[in-house]
């Protein structure tokens, strides 16, 4: 069983139909609002997205080597 949803045009390039076990039930909840901001996907499906912050960095060893972690906002 599958399931074919609505895609604007600009996402005509996205597979429309899934199947029933990639599905979860929604529990309805009103201030559940999405915002449709003008996302601009490329060919390959992927979009660009602007660092924010910086919120925490480390460094890690491995192997006699310092790998520096950075998590991004």
């Amino acid at each position: 069983m599958a399931y074919q949803i609505a895609l604007p045009l600009s996402f005509s390039n996205l597979k429309n139909v899934f199947h029933v076990s990639q599905l979860c039930k929604y529990i309805h909840d009103p201030s559940h609002v999405v915002k449709l901001d003008d996302i601009q996907v490329k060919e390959n499906l992927t979009y660009e997205t602007l660092p924010l912050r910086i919120k925490d960095k480390r460094t890690k060893h491995l192997r006699g080597k310092k790998i520096l972690l950075v998590k991004v906002i």
